[in-house]
């Protein structure tokens, strides 16, 4: 990929580039970039293995590739995007999209890795959605590493962040307390032990943190006595906020875009990190997806139109303008969206050859076949 010239850096106006100058920045900037000492930047995005891969999914990893792009045109350093299955999540509900819920039901609160698959393909119902995200994802030819939380919790790639998160757990209790409600402050802890005696992930009050054995003492309701456990190697999952920026700080993640529903989660995490003396990563928070009405789309909903519904009427680079277009604003996504994003993307690709190079690089069409 040929690099822009510096001096026309100021000049580009696309949001992929301002993403990337941000990144820039955080490294010292153009004059004084310093590559990391990982040697690349490191872009993540995130999937909960709960559901099918859905049209947000693909919204998330084509933007982080446009970034990624752009980037990459800008200056002169190693990229890498990995793609995090949250797979060690316990099973909230039964979807209602999978065959044999009455055998699902037996599982709810276990990781989605150690629950059989519905569909009796992989040997854990997260393996099966992992594997689907994976074909979805190579479908559309992304360049991405695939990474399961449960291999790195049980393989203890992550205990050196969970024991710095264990030491100052007290920090981590006075970022995250005052945002919650009076009940839920009276049991909540960083840590989610997994009960060695029914597996599943538990959500308890820890009686006592032991600092000299880094284990910590919980009541495990399927014994109904008290249980000691280490807090590395699988045996505990942290809370989802800690959890998020546990991996920021243990993959050394430059940078990570989400939705405007984790806003929150992105503020306390960045504080956990700086708490810990890490550097949080560089992030873009993008709006919602809407159905005509202007509501939220939703998976459990149906409302709205899929990946799938998309590409039967209209090609994949229509769709990755749609996705390109405005991120920090609300988009509609019906099927009326379809036309009129195709004529665009028509226009845009005919107007592309006509511009001078340095506007070219702003157009969507160059974002779009980077």
């Amino acid at each position: 990929m040929n690099k822009i010239e510096t001096k026309y850096h100021n000049e580009l106006k696309s949001w992929p580039y301002k993403e990337a100058s941000q990144i820039i920045k955080r490294q010292g900037g153009y004059s004084n970039f310093k590559i990391p000492e990982k040697k690349f930047i490191l872009f993540e995005t995130g999937y909960g293995p709960s559901g099918l891969p859905h049209i947000g999914t693909f919204g998330e990893v084509v933007r982080t590739s446009m970034v990624i792009n752009a980037f990459k045109s800008m200056i002169d350093c190693p990229t890498k995007l990995i793609t995090f299955s949250d797979d060690m999540d316990g099973l909230r509900k039964v979807p209602e999209n999978v065959p044999n819920k009455e055998m699902l039901e037996k599982f709810i609160g276990k990781p989605l890795t150690s629950i059989p698959d519905p569909f009796g393909k992989f040997e854990s119902f997260g393996h099966h959605n992992n594997a689907k995200l994976r074909s979805f994802l190579d479908e559309f030819n992304f360049d991405y590493e695939f990474v399961s939380s449960t291999e790195k919790y049980q393989s203890g790639d992550f205990n050196e962040t969970i024991l710095s998160i264990f030491e100052n757990y007290t920090k981590i209790l006075d970022i995250i307390l005052p945002t919650l409600r009076a009940e839920r402050k009276e049991t909540y802890s960083p840590f989610l032990p997994i009960s060695e005696n029914s597996g599943e992930v538990l959500q308890v009050k820890i009686e006592e943190y032991k600092m000299d054995s880094k284990t910590i003492i919980y009541k495990d309701p399927s014994l109904d006595k008290l249980v000691e456990t280490e807090v590395i190697d699988g045996k505990c999952k942290l809370q989802w906020k800690v959890d998020w920026a546990m991996r920021w700080m243990s993959f050394d993640v430059d940078y990570e875009m989400c939705g405007k529903d984790l806003t929150e989660s992105v503020d306390l995490g960045s504080k956990i990190c700086k708490a810990l003396n890490k550097k949080p990563p560089t992030n873009l928070i993008y709006e919602m997806f809407l159905d005509e009405k202007g509501e939220k789309i939703s998976k459990s909903v149906g409302n709205g139109i899929s990946v799938d519904e998309w590409l039967r009427y209209a090609s994949p680079e229509s769709l990755a303008l749609y996705m390109f277009q405005k991120p920090k604003s609300a988009k509609k996504l019906h099927f009326d969206v379809i036309p009129k994003t195709v004529d665009e993307y028509l226009s845009h690709y005919n107007s592309y050859s006509s511009l001078d190079k340095n506007k070219q690089y702003d157009n969507p069409i160059w974002h779009i076949h980077s």
